[in-house]
């Protein structure tokens, strides 16, 4: 087969660029462990552990003794536990999630709240929120109910909030701060 000099020369600047592509990305890949968008902090993801972690559990909104604010919240078949919080405006707040069955894709719509919520990990972020109420939905398709994964959030002026409940900071939260 005879093939143009220039087609040959085209054929190995193609080859070339996609062998760097995919070296990157198997370079990467392994550096990083492809661990999710956190502080890379594992769980057990069976139903009856995840529920009764002190990382994760209660669910809900409570404030630890520096009075920082922490949100801990269990994505499962369609739903977020709780499915209704109230958080203080303008005021950090720490997201502490994770799932008991499949990738969730955790998005408090509106913000700058967003994250992958895997089974067996604890995906955390912090961030401020204004006066209002936001929805939360799952925004990575997650089965035939995913339509139906969604949650409120509801955040009150910093002076009218009081907190559910006030909880000490495990390790890991105090290691965040």
């Amino acid at each position: 087969m005879n093939v143009d000099l220039y087609e040959r020369i085209w054929m190995w600047g193609v080859g070339i660029v996609l062998a760097g592509f995919f070296g990157t990305m198997a370079f990467a890949t392994i550096s990083s462990g492809m661990a999710p968008p956190s502080h890379i902090e594992t769980i057990d993801p069976n139903p009856a552990t995840v529920m009764t972690d002190p990382r994760v559990a209660p669910q809900g909104v409570s404030q630890d003794a520096d009075g920082h604010v922490h949100v801990r919240m269990v994505g499962l078949t369609f739903a977020w536990l709780p499915n209704e919080l109230t958080v203080p405006a303008n005021t950090p707040v720490t997201f502490h999630l994770t799932s008991t069955d499949v990738v969730h894709g955790f998005e408090i719509v509106r913000t700058n709240g967003q994250t992958t919520v895997v089974p067996g990990y604890i995906s955390q972020f912090t961030t401020t929120f204004d006066p209002g109420e936001y929805l939360i939905a799952c925004n990575e398709y997650c089965g035939v109910g995913h339509q139906t994964m969604s949650a409120k959030l509801t955040v009150v002026p910093a002076a009218s909030w009081t907190a559910d409940r006030v909880a000490a900071p495990t390790p890991e939260v105090a290691d965040a701060h």
